[in-house]
């Protein structure tokens, strides 16, 4: 009997399990859990870029006397090119490896963020904020997480989904407080800062730490019965995504995703996001309180999100989106009402209800591209996702106006309402039904 052995048996009959078991749990969690929790970190540490702009307009319109319409223009292009870049993303992802493609975004938004602290004119705005961080974001945007659970997992699909898309409402919970208070005690110039160092911060973190594929590590996807060979790299990332966007475009049930979807932007990232904290500052609400309570949003926004993954993988996903989008629109409808000086019970009941449905959208709509488009559906959610940034981008746009010519935001609050209700009924005729098989094979 070996050494081993006689320890193992020795421990055996004092009732104790043999150390080795101990390195037997660790071994048997899937590497995949490892890599859902660097993007995790990856999403967190980049969502400090996007709890900025909100804090911006007042103080930006105060020292540079631009309107606030100029100001949102600049969150405007942010958003519009935050979507329309993620589809290339992750077309790009599958050409170079989503290392790679990650670590050059994060730069890209540091240099953008850092670079607006020495800004004189509105058009640096625009360029730095708005191109500069708008592309580098697009790259970081939800293309990846669904790019990272499309390759590592085959089980647990929707609950990875939400998971990773809490990340960002996480990150919110963590800088927006920070942020906010520097913004109001310093200026906003410390704030960009912070922001250019965190995303550098984060590139090391993906460089050593995150792998392209299972096969990377010899390992099988989470769930999957077999060992999958990593795929060649696919050239021609451009084509690759207009070409799955022509195909996508000819099936009715894209255009009801792109326009719930779009919806869906229009009453979180362009609205709630962007205008909340100058709207409860009109109230005469502290900038501090009003970036804390959007910053709660974001705690029950991760509680949401992960629990309409647990929901997608057990119940259909339209009727999920059907209720999300029917529940944000009633909640939109009294917002006007309760914004006050101070913090009331029915202000904190909006922000928990409000919280638990901000990206609610996202496991059951990522589930749905998944199921109709197959092997090209991350590149179709980028297509989905792009027509969501372009929803925000012009309710952040169009907010700012409003603001400007009537001095106040009610009317985009009861239109954005209106919009949800609509995007719940079109959640419910998008067809179940298996993708064509070119298309699937596209």
């Amino acid at each position: 009997m070996t050494q081993t052995t006689e320890a193992a048996a020795e421990a055996a009959r004092a009732g104790k399990k043999p150390a080795r078991s101990r390195r037997s749990r660790l071994t048997a969690l899937h590497r995949a859990w490892f890599v859902a929790a660097v993007a995790f970190v990856t999403i967190l540490g980049a969502a400090a870029f996007r709890s900025l702009p909100g804090l911006l307009i007042d103080p930006l319109h105060r020292e540079f006397d631009w309107s606030r319409g100029t100001i949102s223009a600049a969150v405007s292009i942010n958003l519009a090119l935050y979507g329309l870049t993620a589809p290339f993303a992750a077309a790009l992802m599958d050409r170079f490896g989503i290392r790679r493609v990650v670590a050059v975004a994060l730069t890209v938004i540091a240099v953008g963020s850092g670079l607006t602290v020495w800004m004189t004119a509105a058009w640096q705005l625009l360029l730095c904020w708005g191109v500069l961080v708008g592309l580098g974001s697009g790259s970081m945007a939800l293309a990846f997480a669904a790019t990272v659970t499309n390759r590592w997992f085959t089980e647990r699909r929707g609950l990875v989904t939400g998971i990773l898309t809490a990340a960002s409402a996480s990150g919110q919970l963590i800088f927006l407080p920070v942020l906010s208070w520097m913004v109001e005690t310093h200026s906003w110039r410390p704030a960009a800062i912070t922001v250019a160092l965190t995303a550098l911060a984060v590139v090391p973190f993906v460089w050593l730490l995150l792998r392209d594929h299972p096969a990377d590590v010899g390992l099988r996807p989470y769930g999957a019965p077999e060992f999958l060979p990593k795929p060649a790299p696919v050239t021609g990332a451009a084509r690759r995504t207009v070409t799955v966007l022509f195909k996508a475009a000819r099936t009715g049930p894209f255009w009801l995703l792109a326009g719930t979807f779009a919806i869906c932007g229009a009453s979180t990232n362009g609205l709630i996001q962007t205008h909340f904290v100058p709207a409860a500052h009109d109230a005469h609400m502290p900038v501090r309180a009003a970036a804390s309570l959007l910053a709660v949003i974001g705690v029950f926004d991760v509680v949401g999100t992960i629990a309409s993954g647990w929901f997608t993988d057990r119940f259909e996903p339209r009727r999920l989106l059907a209720v999300y989008y029917a529940l944000r629109g009633m909640s939109l409808l009294f917002l006007p009402m309760l914004l006050a000086p101070s913090v009331h019970p029915p202000m904190l009941f909006f922000v928990v209800f409000y919280g638990l449905d901000w990206v609610a959208t996202v496991p059951p709509t990522v589930a749905l591209c998944r199921e109709l488009y197959g092997e090209d559906s991350a590149i179709v959610f980028g297509w989905v996702l792009a027509s969501h940034q372009v929803g925000a981008a012009l309710v952040a746009f169009i907010a700012g106006v409003v603001r400007d010519v009537f001095g106040e935001y009610d009317m985009i609050w009861y239109a954005s309402g209106a919009l949800c209700a609509a995007a719940a009924l079109m959640a419910l005729v998008i067809r179940r039904r298996a993708a064509d098989p070119v298309l699937v094979a596209g």
